[in-house]
């Protein structure tokens, strides 16, 4: 920009003069001081390299220089109030809206609960809800739309963060064994197995980039993991598989809870295994989530949580 322009205030001073033939007055509708309001003419006219006003004992009159500038500075000012408006709505539609992604297990079995409570409370202080819209896919999918600006907040699974990405964390969970009630290792007692076992035998697991995954052959990444009976995009058809009896598989306790509760997956504990992990929202800038919605949520969710 040129360093000729007088910035915003100063032109809206100059206009307000040129309205009410006083320069008092117009510091007095600005809320300065007349000084202060002295001084920013001086340091227009100084920009300027030309006188701006003439001052006489009944007021402030424009010179010729003045009277071209407040022409070009309604023109200015109206297009700083345009832009202002439309900060404003875009400010707004922030707070209106909120964008999420998140894993399958944080997003099926986690986040709706989450979304409620925090629209709840919203109503319940008389401020408009959100609207959320949620992607649900694997964390390493999640971590490549927050980065790519797509959505506005993520929520991963997984030994640590994604890199790059501001993070905190939410919970931590742990993967169990679980196998249909029919299976062999149902009916020993205790129901335990070793990793040596688990790693030989042919499991149900999700697909590449999956947090659960991830965190499983990190745990077995000493032994030599048997070939996969199925690969399956979605904890809800791991489950389904695990209990017609395609094989075990480790899914995380959250997403486990009801069937095993209900009789439908039965739980096998392993010997020497660490499948524990973390879970954790992610978001670019900042070292706090963005203010509006996306911290109210996951502030929600770590209390909620912990």
């Amino acid at each position: 920009m040129s360093t000729h322009v007088p910035d915003l205030r100063g032109l809206e001073l100059l206009v307000l003069v040129a309205r009410t033939g006083s320069l008092s007055s117009a510091a007095a509708e600005l809320g300065i001081s007349q000084q202060a309001a002295s001084s920013r003419v001086r340091t227009m006219e100084s920009l300027i390299g030309s006188p701006l006003l003439t001052r006489t004992t009944k007021g402030s009159v424009l010179t010729q220089h003045g009277d071209l500038v407040v022409q070009w500075a309604r023109a200015v000012m109206d297009a700083a109030e345009q832009l202002d408006a439309g900060l404003a709505a875009l400010k707004q539609d922030r707070l209106a809206h909120l964008s999420i992604a998140a894993s399958l297990t944080i997003a099926e079995y986690l986040l709706p609960s989450w979304l409620v409570a925090v629209r709840s409370r919203q109503v319940d202080v008389g401020q408009p809800p959100t609207d959320f819209t949620m992607t649900a896919t694997n964390s390493e999918r999640v971590a490549g739309l927050v980065r790519g600006g797509l959505v506005d907040l993520g929520f991963v699974e997984g030994p640590e963060p994604p890199e790059g990405l501001r993070h905190r964390l939410i919970a931590v969970d742990s993967l169990v064994v679980v196998v249909g009630r029919d299976h062999p290792w149902a009916q020993r007692s205790p129901r335990r197995v070793t990793a040596s076992a688990l790693a030989a035998t042919p499991l149900v697991i999700r697909e590449e980039g999956s947090g659960t995954r991830t965190v499983l052959e990190r745990a077995l990444a000493s032994r030599s993991m048997a070939p996969p009976v199925l690969e399956l995009s979605s904890t809800a058809a791991v489950i389904a598989a695990v209990a017609a009896g395609a094989g075990p598989a480790a899914l995380s306790s959250y997403a486990v809870r009801n069937d095993v509760a209900s009789g439908r997956l039965v739980r096998v504990a392993v010997s020497g295994l660490d499948l524990s992990r973390r879970l954790h929202a992610v978001w670019t800038g900042g070292a706090q989530p963005p203010r509006g919605p996306a911290r109210e949520l996951v502030d929600w969710a770590a209390r909620r949580e912990s």
